[in-house]
């Protein structure tokens, strides 16, 4: 982590100190409305790969220095009118471009995506992406990042508690989706049931969602789809910004205080943000108060970075710490939820213990540590972004209420990340990619049992990517190959092998090819055919183990294949004054799908393995191949000029089939 906080740094400080023996690059002119030409004052102007944006003053003037040169996407919006999404030629110097807009009050027809392999808009990407923005999440109430987005068409989530949400994307989830954040895949233990995504809700800017298989660009395990999740935003240079955000929830007594603070000197820019959230037990109808449902979350973050002519240079780190506790429903003869004690005794919650929001034995204690160093330079014509990153997961679970510093589990996973890629300019309507990126992954065990072995992870991948546009259609596609080798450790317990060591190479093609067709200004079509790959998880591989947070004993198997998927969509968007619809529909054919299968015993009846006490029932990892059909839609009506009022509903539904009998 020490040699990639220093790589950062130190390339931080060579950027500044290049920069300022440079020539800034300025990009300036006037927004106003197309009609009338009155100025647009307040219209942003974002340029979203290159991470700066500013306003427009009293005037609809605006000024964005050290813009870099070259070829790049601007997105320019104001209230009540047409967003526009264009491409600009910035040159060495200064630069003057004018913007008018049209009044509309179609909405959210032109924004900017970046997690589809280069910035484009969401009419011309051809798979199905949606972009939550910062409105739409404090708009949505929620106790997490992941909770906030569960309510887009095809997003559903799975959650054992108020602080416990995993990602569902038509009807797959856990090592099945790549959640990226800044432009980081994010790394810890994904495979369980009992714990969330580690990233802050309210440190989140926006967040973008891809629906289908995104392999090409992320490698193995983005079967189902991407959840990019974009915290770095820089404010306009010459500002500085504080932000003070709290909140209560009335059923669980959710509190939470967060604070930011930004600034943008001449193009040095930083922010620092804290957030403390503390929750009791929820209540629901059938118990009243759940006991353990409680949880805290103590995180903090921030970034350093410059921009230039020459592109950026961010340094950014973040640090979630959240306890969390285990619900086990035990009850006393009375009904009632009991609570551990020291000398396997029980006794009944008091309401001074419900209301507490430190959680009680069993519970979780999960910190999630990060640091990137996200850059993008000019090269020639084109560009290079390269991306590093460290980051370690450390869960831990305590159960003996005898002994409360006990580690019953504890993981403690150390990532790796890279990607680097070369961006050409555009060229008669075309823009390519080409990339690699990977990441070395070591997970250690450090607790009293023992569910996975210990493991060293080698990912390497490479991809060529690209979009071209003709007219009113859009086409993008692209090939990339990836490996995956890994190795586990052997592990002895009492004398006995539990995990015999071995050794595994996976490696697959995924790719994928699309059109997106803009008949009129109010009516999209898109048709995407996309192939994925997902290797196998340690879990499915090499379990023999249960512990605290399931009621399952699951046995691996070490002979598993890889996933490869074939996944076709067909979706279409129209956009008028007072209804936005949208629908798409998908078939997904997955080769080798994993699930894990309940054992029977020898007489009949369940399996059940005897751990301390307790019988737990028996489960092992087995392959089939799998169907998934289903579609999605969202209708939004906004009867115009009640411009506050929407009534949105969405619908989506997915069946699952195996092919062969379970």
């Amino acid at each position: 982590m020490k040699k990639v906080f220093s790589f950062g740094f130190g390339l931080l400080v060579v950027c500044i100190s290049f920069a300022q023996q440079k020539n800034r690059t300025q990009l300036s002119g006037k927004v106003i409305d197309v009609k009338t030409g009155a100025p647009l004052p307040g219209a942003s102007v974002i340029l979203a790969e290159s991470k700066i944006g500013t306003s427009a003053d009293s005037s609809g003037n605006y000024i964005l220095m050290n813009v870099p040169f070259g070829h790049t996407l601007i997105e320019v919006s104001y209230a009540g009118y047409k967003s526009l999404v264009e491409h600009v030629d910035v040159q060495s110097g200064v630069n003057t471009k004018n913007f008018a807009l049209t009044p509309s009050i179609i909405e959210n027809e032109a924004v900017t995506v970046t997690a589809v392999g280069s910035a484009t808009s969401v009419r011309k990407a051809p798979i199905p992406v949606t972009r939550v923005n910062k409105s739409e999440l404090l708009a949505a109430p929620s106790t997490n990042i992941i909770d906030a987005i569960s309510r887009q068409p095809g997003i559903s989530q799975l959650t054992t508690g108020p602080a416990i949400s995993k990602p569902i994307i038509r009807g797959l989830g856990y090592n099945r989706l790549v959640v990226i954040n800044d432009g980081v895949r994010q790394e810890g233990q994904q495979w369980g049931d009992e714990h969330g995504i580690e990233i802050d809700e309210n440190s989140v800017s926006r967040v973008e969602i891809v629906k289908g298989p995104a392999s090409l660009i992320y490698g193995s395990d983005a079967l189902a789809g991407v959840v990019n999740i974009i915290t770095t935003n820089p404010v306009p240079v010459n500002t500085v910004k504080a932000n003070f955000l709290s909140s209560y929830n009335t059923n669980n007594k959710q509190r939470s205080f967060f604070g930011s603070m930004g600034g943008n000197h001449s193009g040095f820019n930083w922010n620092a943000w804290g957030d403390l959230t503390a929750a009791a037990d929820y209540k629901n109808k059938y118990d009243d108060r759940v006991w353990n449902s409680k949880f805290n979350n103590k995180n903090f973050g921030g970034y350093v970075g410059y921009n230039g002519a020459w592109g950026f240079s961010h340094l950014i780190v973040s640090n979630f710490n959240q306890k969390l506790g285990i619900i086990e429903g035990e009850r006393n003869s009375n009904g009632s939820f009991v609570k551990a004690l020291p000398n396997a005794v029980t006794g009944e919650p008091t309401d001074r213990d419900f209301n507490s929001t430190t959680p009680a034995i069993p519970y979780q204690h999960i910190r999630h540590f990060k640091v990137i160093a996200d850059n993008s330079f000019k090269a020639g014509s084109g560009k290079i972004t390269l991306n590093l990153a460290w980051q370690r997961n450390q869960r831990q679970e305590f159960g003996n209420a005898d002994d409360p510093e006990e580690r019953s589990l504890y993981f403690d996973l150390k990532t790796l990340n890279y990607n680097t890629a070369y961006h050409f300019n555009d060229k008669k309507g075309w823009t390519t990619s080409i990339g690699i990126g990977g990441m070395q992954q070591d997970n250690q065990n450090k607790g009293l049992e023992v569910l996975i072995p210990e493991y060293n992870l080698v990912d390497v991948g490479a991809f060529v990517y690209s979009q071209k546009t003709l007219d009113k259609a859009t086409f993008s596609g692209g090939i990339r190959f990836d490996n995956r080798s890994l190795h586990s450790k052997e592990f002895l317990e009492g004398g006995n092998i539990k995990f015999s060591a071995f050794q595994k190479n996976f490696s697959n093609v995924s790719g994928s090819a699309g059109v997106s067709y803009a008949a009129t200004q109010n009516f999209v079509l898109k048709l995407n055919l996309a192939r994925g790959f997902r290797a196998p998880s340690v879990p499915e591989l090499a379990s023999n183990g249960a512990h605290e947070g399931t009621n399952r004993y699951e046995y691996g198997d070490p002979n598993l294949k890889s996933e490869t998927s074939w996944q076709g969509d067909l979706g279409f968007e129209i956009n008028s004054e007072h209804i936005l619809f949208n629908a798409g529909a998908f078939y997904n054919y997955i080769n080798n799908f994993i699930f894990y299968k309940k054992l029977s015993g020898t007489a009949g009846g369940d399996s059940l393995v005897l751990v301390g006490q307790d019988l737990i029932p028996a489960f092992q990892f087995e392959q089939r191949t799998a169907r998934l059909a289903g579609f999605e839609a969202l209708l939004d009506f906004h009867p115009h000029p009640l411009d506050w009022l929407h009534w949105q509903n969405t619908v989506s539904y997915v069946r699952g089939t195996f092919q062969e009998p379970v």
